[in-house]
């Protein structure tokens, strides 16, 4: 007899919060306290820190200072180990981190109702959050990110990664952190290369999803440059906050489609990070990438020669080399292929995300090389790329 087929549906409520400080392990300050009592009241609770080594050597008493927290807030946290991890993006190439995170979760008998502290830029975040999220099938984590790229866009998904065959996150998760907090007081050690390229994400969200905000970075151009922290707090809790608008109502968090608008300008950025062993940033290669597939855009015809070059203006402005660091056919050929390393990336067809407008995105599914090279020509043309 042939057994009927057992279907059954269910929904899980995700929750995570952002939350917005300075000088969170000063001892006056409760906010880190009172976000572990929100799970559990009068219980301690077991955590493990990690933390981006360049960002604890440009800020040497942070150790000291969350040590410190720990002993005065201890009805509340038991401080098991705080362990230092390289920063940058080599953190994230194959399991070596990643193993050493998970081997101090094991030794310190981290459980699902303790918590890992991810304490860095993007690239430590997301290779912690893969330890943390495969770990007894997921332990909780908190992340607090350090850089301006992490604060208003990196840290804030449901994303973690390594990278593996020499492609960008190959291996990876996606799972919802506890909470990110954001300390402004960590952005003012920042180099000014950092600081500058975290911005590329605020023009992506901007351009795609809010035109007023593109006119806010358009008009504090000079501001952002003169690190005003006032006006950096304001784009990173704007570009914080549509990126969570478009996670928790985008209708798609974990990526099942072919979609990824957020990754505008993204398919060139990843491809070419790889192809310069990440000595361009990412939000650097991010800038660039949205250059590309603005010239691009404006080849097509989708958008107008102004519409291109006051983003393009913005950009420069800002600080960007728009140039792309290609100097052979076999070198264009090889960034074109990240084209197709995007779409197996997503899965399905190609799609990769467009401008019609500022503020209006569209999704094409096929993509024009030799007029994607001519793009990048015209582009290297008019930055004058060097050899």
């Amino acid at each position: 007899m042939q057994q009927k087929t057992i279907k059954k549906s269910f929904s899980v409520d995700y929750n995570y919060s952002l939350l917005f400080t300075k000088g969170v392990f000063d001892l006056v300050n409760p906010l880190f306290n009172n976000l572990l009592e929100s799970f559990k009241a009068n219980n301690p609770h077991k955590l493990l820190f990690v933390l981006d080594d360049g960002f604890s050597y440009k800020n040497p008493a942070v150790i000291n200072q969350i040590r410190t927290y720990c002993k005065e807030y201890n009805n509340t946290i038991q401080l098991t180990e705080i362990m230092t991890v390289p920063g940058g993006e080599g953190c994230k190439e194959g399991r070596v981190q990643v193993d050493k995170v998970l081997d101090a979760i094991n030794r310190n008998r981290i459980c699902r109702q303790s918590f890992v502290v991810a304490i860095g830029g993007g690239a430590v975040i997301d290779m912690v959050g893969y330890a943390a999220n495969i770990a007894h099938r997921g332990v909780k984590l908190i992340r607090i990110p350090t850089t301006v790229l992490a604060q208003n866009d990196a840290a804030v998904g449901v994303k973690n990664g390594i990278n593996l065959f020499d492609k960008k996150n190959f291996e990876g998760t996606f799972s919802v952190p506890f909470a990110i907090i954001n300390d402004k007081e960590y952005l003012k050690s920042l180099e000014q290369r950092d600081w500058i390229a975290g911005v590329a994400e605020a023009v992506k969200v901007a351009l795609i999803k809010d035109p007023n905000f593109f006119q806010f970075l358009e008009e504090h151009v000079k501001a952002i440059k003169d690190r005003d922290i006032g006006v950096m707090s304001t784009v990173i809790h704007r570009c914080a906050e549509l990126h969570m608008q478009h996670i928790a109502g985008g209708g798609d968090p974990f990526e099942t489609g072919s979609s990824r608008p957020l990754d505008f300008g993204h398919w060139a950025a990843h491809k070419l990070e790889q192809m310069t062993h990440y000595e361009v940033r990412h939000g650097e290669a991010v800038a660039k990438g949205m250059a590309l597939d603005i010239t691009y855009a404006e080849k097509a015809k989708l958008i107008s020669p102004d519409i291109k070059d006051r983003i393009l203006n913005v950009l420069e402005n800002l600080g960007f080399d728009l140039s792309f660091p290609i100097h052979s056919d076999k070198e264009i050929h090889q960034l074109l292929d990240g084209i197709q390393e995007f779409r197996e990336h997503l899965g399905g067809i190609l799609t990769i995300t467009l401008l019609k407008n500022i503020g209006t995105k569209f999704d094409v599914h096929e993509i024009d090389l030799r007029e994607m090279e001519l793009a990048l020509k015209s582009l290297n043309s008019k930055y004058k790329v060097k050899a």
